[in-house]
């Protein structure tokens, strides 16, 4: 798995469907028949997850990215339509970006090579969750504490597990992450730890520390009613054979390769937007960085 995938790892939900942003709530009404490609220039279709937080879910008021898609759009002077699967993220641009059942996914890594990228709108890495009165201080893998440390809860295929790998506590720590998600066989169906159970690992004093992407977990991190710490993972993570991994992501909004229109429309938005933006993004408590593309 790639790295520019690896940093969004995450289900998506199916079923078709339409937002509004009314009160502060997401109200939902039937979307465009399936592959219209949104012909009437007042739609963005969004290609959204149905219960994946803190990014996306179904009614409420949805997640975050929810809310930076609607922005957006009336920075377009569109009104955004969600189309929702039940596909993970890894899948979706196959699934119904590529099908014109949607025009645009909103968060997926700026590298990502299957689609045309918008201008990254903010940069983000994994973070060190650890309880705050631990006084831990930790953001390196290099730290040798790490090592000591009886779990450490990490998302599948993410950088955090391939760490574990490299310094010897993978297999040590193998049953304690298969718990993380009650054991659940990934055979032919995709698994992954729910990012507000990594946070609760820690606040409950089950793990000494839980890895994760900042956008995934500052939300959970924020709730807690155990204070925790959010520390940025240094950039300098390398494997044994030297190969680095990477810690830091430039977020995009992606569109078919065929619609630089669409694409260039996006990027006019995302500057007008830009104000509100950092608003949504800073209220769900992101460490922020500054994009590098």
């Amino acid at each position: 798995m790639t790295a520019s995938i690896m940093s969004r790892i995450r289900p998506w939900y199916f079923l078709v469907g339409a937002a509004t942003l009314s009160c502060g709530t997401l109200a939902f009404a039937a979307g465009p028949p399936p592959g219209s490609a949104a012909a009437n220039s007042d739609v963005l279709r969004v290609c959204a997850s149905a219960n994946q937080m803190p990014y996306s879910a179904k009614g409420g008021s949805g997640g975050f990215e929810n809310q930076l898609a609607l922005v957006v759009a009336k920075a377009m002077g569109r009104q955004a339509q969600f189309i929702w699967s039940d596909k993970p993220a890894i899948y979706l641009v196959n699934a119904l970006l590529d099908k014109r059942l949607c025009d645009v996914i909103v968060g997926l890594d700026a590298s990502d090579s299957r689609v045309l990228t918008t201008k990254p709108y903010y940069r983000a890495g994994y973070v060190f969750i650890t309880l705050a009165t631990s006084n831990l201080d930790i953001h390196s893998w290099s730290d040798p504490r790490i090592k000591d440390f009886k779990h450490i809860a990490v998302g599948f295929g993410t950088p955090g597990e391939e760490m574990l790998k490299q310094i010897g506590k993978f297999d040590d720590d193998f049953n304690y992450e298969k718990s993380l998600v009650n054991f659940r066989s990934a055979r032919n169906q995709y698994i992954q730890v729910d990012p507000s159970r990594m946070i609760a690992e820690v606040a409950n004093g089950n793990a000494e520390m839980a890895v994760g992407f900042a956008p995934e977990v500052a939300r959970y991190v924020q709730a807690s009613k155990v204070p925790l710490r959010m520390t940025a993972v240094d950039d300098d993570t390398v494997r044994s054979t030297g190969e680095k991994i990477p810690e830091t992501f430039d977020q995009s909004m992606g569109v078919r390769k065929d619609d630089a229109d669409l694409k260039a429309a996006l990027d006019d938005a995302l500057v007008k937007a830009r104000p509100q933006i950092e608003d949504i993004l800073k209220a769900e408590g992101i460490p922020l960085l500054e994009p590098r593309s």
